[in-house]
């Protein structure tokens, strides 16, 4: 009797970057800490995991992220002093975080790039099919890209990757995916994966954007990937190595690992790793708030008519 396969509980965030491009606020401060709107954007992205079902969380973290395992732990002293004052609402709000999910932590060590920061968690995973979320991008939660994924690893097995079309100009910044297309009208099959590639080398105009469902199979050829573009390990070069092995039904059937399938995401993404985008980020957000909107919004009309 065949034994289905294990549901997919954990989730793996690397958060050992060093934000340089939000300096000098990520001096001392971790880039997933800064907030959008009131929340750091790091617990947007762990209530990301927790929604769809991933209620084990690891974070791979380098030096200067205490501030990280800091927010997720419990603060008595700020909680009695809330008490005391009876401040409930905001009690509620910081308590929010320590309760999310049970949460771990590893350190990288060397900056090594995502593959790497993902190969740190395979003594965490073990044998499981796990999710990886980049703290960069926040999906939104009306939109819900992860549930849609594990779906469709569920259903196809393998590595499930998020993909988003993306103007030409655009797709030197993304790993891009060569793919075909499946019964599904959201799914496609991958083929092969390009890091960063030029307009003209691009296979498709589908970017991958930070969401991963990975087969645990992905840790063996990360061991054995070199360091890629950066002289980083890639975690695209890895999935590449799995896609092409995939390629074709017959081989998809009984290979190791799987293939590679991409959900095609048509929603609402907030890129909080670009300056420009992280501040439209938080006005999105502010905006479509019930306690910010509409005050936010009628000021920023005004303030726009007046800039024109």
């Amino acid at each position: 009797m065949s034994q289905s396969p294990p549901r997919i509980s954990k989730a793996v965030i690397p958060a050992a970057g060093l934000g340089t491009r939000f300096l000098p606020a990520t001096k001392a401060t971790p880039k997933e800490m800064l907030p959008v709107v009131d929340k750091p954007a790091i617990q947007y992205v762990v209530e990301e995991a927790v929604s769809a079902g991933l209620d084990d969380v690891l974070m791979v973290t380098g030096r200067n992220k205490r501030p990280l395992e800091d927010h997720f732990d419990r603060n008595y002293e700020l909680e009695s002093a809330l008490e005391k004052k009876g401040d409930a609402e905001r009690l509620v709000k910081v308590q929010e975080s320590s309760d999310l999910a049970t949460m771990h932590y590893v350190r990288q060590g060397d900056p090594r790039g995502l593959g790497h920061a993902v190969l740190c968690a395979a003594p965490h995973v073990g044998h499981e099919p796990f999710a990886v979320l980049l703290g960069d991008d926040l999906i939104d939660p009306r939109d819900p890209l992860l549930q849609r994924m594990i779906e469709v690893q569920e259903t196809y097995g393998g590595s499930v990757v998020a993909l988003m079309e993306v103007a030409p100009e655009q797709v030197h910044l993304y790993g891009c995916a060569a793919v075909e297309a499946t019964q599904d009208s959201d799914v496609v099959q991958v083929t092969g994966l390009v890091e960063k590639p030029s307009p003209a080398e691009a296979p498709s105009h589908y970017a991958v954007i930070g969401r991963y469902v990975l087969d645990p199979h992905i840790f063996a050829i990360l061991r054995e990937t070199e360091p890629g573009r950066g002289g980083e390990i890639q975690l695209t070069d890895a999935l590449q190595k799995l896609a092409e092995a995939h390629s074709t039904a017959a081989t998809a059937a009984g290979g190791v690992g799987g293939p590679v399938h991409g959900v095609v995401f048509k929603g609402r993404r907030y890129d909080t790793g670009d300056r420009g985008d992280y501040l439209r980020a938080i006005v999105r957000l502010a905006c479509e708030r019930e306690d910010l909107g509409p005050d936010f919004r009628a000021w920023l009309k005004r303030y726009v008519a007046e800039e024109m």
